[in-house]
């Protein structure tokens, strides 16, 4: 054999372990967390348990968010026949799976197997990794679009790979299904091909793959457009971008916050190639991969100045800038430091997850402010005690004043009530129940109410009688609880 041959040979032995090695960590990671999830650790959160009640009517657009989580909660409690928890998200793992892999297929195609390697570890014990994969939200779908198209993007400019742009096509237009937040991969990846001369010449390619990412989206704007483009107006009123301007302590929120979403050493790595670009963004690679990174980072931060910025919404610029971080420390022989990152945030992790049941197994009550999780707590608990009151009322509704407690309650509640109704006495619409109830069909019907607020008075002004006032608390540990009020009325006479 001749030595270039064994040369290749030993180059796909080491990828073959760097894989397998990979596959096999990141395989642990999501059987932890499925794990984790089934043992009832924690409760849905509303926001699931709205995700969830979507599903039950598939279609194609929701009041806040593109139809594909509901789709995907649709599939997995159907396929599994249940709707427990760990049902529920049951695909927020295994996109993260899915995700680490297409994390490492990029690293290799880019650099090597051993970047690759330790790209895809980074990328599957990154702090806002393993908090979106405990929960089923719309960042699991969207990195997982993100990973492809990128990956796609890499080998549709290779020569004779024109089929992997409508690949790249594909992802997009799946992920902006996911969210609407896609939209920044295909501005990210117009800018690269618009900077560079030499990339220009796959921009007809590009614009064509673009074109089928909104053919496939297409049918979530018609529904909008049927709406009058509610899931677009509670978008732009999230930015929150009509009220006073400048607000620097929120942007330090934000800026900090991303070392907790990436880790401290990774965020500040990347950083660092930020300021020094022209060093470390020297080469066609880093750049593209900064390209789908920074600038979507940037536009954050921005937006975080001038009104406020959630510390998830950076989530998709860690794809590419994990493969730009990895790669640059391990460039510069520092394996250790990614080791040491790595080993950094499972601790963390785990320290949070379990701070609370150490404490208890010590005798120790921990406050619901040093629990990470307290808003994950007390909902099945809050659901059992008003299940129990309403059995003693047949006929009688579920209502409640707070979209996130109504989710909650329908969710937790036994049978669930769908046919509660969410108050809604202001008008306008707000969330998906006010988009899909009509409120006249509960003219004379009897409710039990079920509020955080103690002054209920124009809620109870537009009933004939009132009965007995219930109070329900949820203890969230050390002497901190949840307290919610809950009254009987009878005969609703409509909101005018």
């Amino acid at each position: 054999m001749s030595l270039g041959a064994q040369a290749a040979r030993a180059k796909a032995e080491a990828e073959e372990r760097h894989f397998r090695a990979a596959a096999f960590v990141i395989f642990a990671l999501t059987l932890v967390r499925l794990l984790w999830i089934a043992s009832g650790a924690t409760d849905l959160y509303p926001d699931e348990a709205q995700y969830w009640i979507w599903s039950l009517k598939p279609a194609w657009g929701y009041y806040s968010k593109p139809p594909l989580i509901a789709w995907l909660i649709a599939a997995s409690t159907g396929l599994t026949g249940s709707d427990n928890e760990l049902a529920i998200r049951l695909p927020a793992p295994l996109l993260h799976f899915g995700t680490a892999l297409m994390v490492y297929a990029t690293a290799q195609r880019l650099y090597d197997a051993r970047v690759a390697f330790w790209s895809c570890i980074a990328y599957a014990t990154l702090p806002g990794v393993w908090v979106s994969s405990f929960v089923m939200s719309t960042d699991a779908p969207l990195l997982f679009c993100w990973s492809v198209a990128l990956y796609a993007f890499v080998r549709a400019r290779e020569p004779n790979a024109a089929v992997w742009w409508w690949a790249a096509g594909l992802a997009a237009g799946i992920g902006l299904l996911a969210k609407y937040a896609m939209a920044y991969w295909m501005l990210s990846a117009l800018l690269f091909l618009i900077v560079y001369r030499d990339e220009r010449r796959h921009l007809p390619r590009f614009a064509a793959a673009m074109v089928l990412a909104l053919a496939i989206y297409a049918p979530n704007f018609i529904w909008n457009f049927a709406n009058d483009f509610v899931s677009y107006r509670h978008t732009e009123a999230n930015a929150a971008l009509g009220g006073p301007l400048l607000h620097p302590t929120r942007f330090l929120e934000f800026f900090g916050s991303q070392f907790g979403v990436f880790g401290p050493v990774f965020f500040a790595s990347l950083v660092f190639c930020a300021l020094f670009m022209r060093r470390t963004l020297a080469q066609r690679r880093e750049a593209m991969l900064a390209f789908f990174a920074l600038p979507t980072l940037a536009m954050m931060l921005v937006v975080s100045f001038l009104s406020r910025a959630e510390p998830n919404w950076a989530a998709p610029t860690y794809i590419s800038a994990i493969v730009l971080v990895v790669a640059a420390l391990l460039g510069a022989g520092w394996r250790k430091l990614v080791l040491g990152s790595v080993a950094l945030h499972v601790v963390a992790v785990v320290a949070l997850a379990g701070m609370k049941p150490a404490a208890r197994m010590i005798g120790y009550d921990l406050p619901a402010k040093y629990d990470a999780l307290h808003r994950l707590r007390g909902w099945r608990i809050l659901g059992a005690s008003v299940s129990r009151l309403l059995i003693t009322h047949p006929g009688v509704k579920l209502m409640a004043d707070d979209r996130e407690l109504m989710a909650a309650l329908i969710y937790y509640v036994v049978p669930h009530p769908l046919g509660a109704l969410k108050w809604n006495g202001a008008g306008g619409i707000h969330d998906q129940f006010d988009l899909t109830t009509d409120p006249t069909r509960y003219v004379g019907a009897d409710f039990l109410l079920v509020s955080y607020r103690e002054n209920l008075d124009d809620i109870i002004a537009r009933f004939q009688s009132m009965g007995p006032i219930e109070h329900i608390i949820i203890p969230l540990g050390a002497g901190q609880a949840r307290s919610y009020d809950l009254r009987w009325l009878y005969g609703f006479k409509g909101y005018r």
